[in-house]
């Protein structure tokens, strides 16, 4: 039983859920007052590193939303399980954990070999990546915000092998693509919070991925959204000390042999 049941299907909420809890959980960074004695970096560095307008971020987010919204309308409709009354068996927890499970790592492998790949093409990286990266201070807003093509291969596609491979209903996917959203965002936030649990859990997270986004660790630290494996395993891996700058804030620097 989920609180939709009766008002919206499964389907209509694994459409829109994510988007809005992008926004949400997005915008809740968005507000918080300056914090700067949490920043990763500074609010100068920020102004000056980053190469895009916010409005520009913004436009670029919401037309990839638009795309995965239209992916996941089709996807849903063709997969669908729904007996004439339109319900879903579901499966039992257990089974469902394990598909969340295997959907993350799915996700994982997708996003790392694909973005591995596009920094490694130099045309890829140079009219299709590197606008991702022209937020070389990543802050939450701009999870999210690629090239429409990256957004269709990595993020998208990703999304919808994620869910075809582990099997998961529509009411699982709701939870899992939110999960998801939530641990994008999170790990774009640019700041380190104390209690976060995401920090707490997941190796790869806000430092981690600053890395990648700085100038000198954009050959590192590809994995995302959830764990460090494939960096571990293949060589991309970038160790880093969280060191605490004098004038208040975090600063991630690169731990190289």
């Amino acid at each position: 039983m989920v609180f939709w049941e009766g008002y919206v299907s499964d389907e209509a909420m694994g459409t829109v859920a994510p988007v809005v809890v992008y926004w949400l959980y997005a915008g809740f960074y968005q507000l918080l007052p300056p914090l700067d004695e949490y920043r990763l970096h500074t609010r100068k560095e920020e102004e000056e590193k980053n190469a895009v307008p916010f409005v520009s971020v913004v436009r670029g987010v919401l037309f990839q939303q638009l795309v995965q919204a239209t992916v996941a309308k089709l996807l849903f409709l063709l997969t669908s399980t729904a007996d004439a009354s339109g319900t879903t068996i579901q499966p039992s927890v257990p089974v469902q954990l394990a598909q969340f499970i295997v959907a993350m790592l799915v996700m994982d492998t997708w996003q790392y070999f694909v973005h591995r790949f596009m920094h490694q093409n130099k045309f890829l990286y140079r009219h299709v990546h590197s606008q991702h990266h022209r937020l070389v201070v990543p802050y939450a807003i701009g999870a999210l915000y690629n090239h429409p093509l990256e957004g269709l291969l990595l993020d998208t596609f990703g999304g919808a092998i994620s869910f075809l491979v582990s099997g998961m209903t529509a009411r699982t996917a709701v939870i899992f693509f939110c999960f998801a959203v939530i641990k994008t965002v999170d790990d774009h936030c640019g700041l380190w919070l104390p209690g976060n649990i995401f920090h707490i859990f997941f190796w790869n997270n806000s430092a981690y991925h600053d890395i990648h986004h700085q100038l000198q660790g954009t050959k590192y630290n590809y994995s995302q959204p959830f764990f460090a494996n494939w960096d571990k395993l293949l060589g991309t891996h970038m160790p880093y000390d969280l060191l605490k700058r004098p004038e208040g804030g975090f600063e991630v620097r690169l731990k190289k042999d």
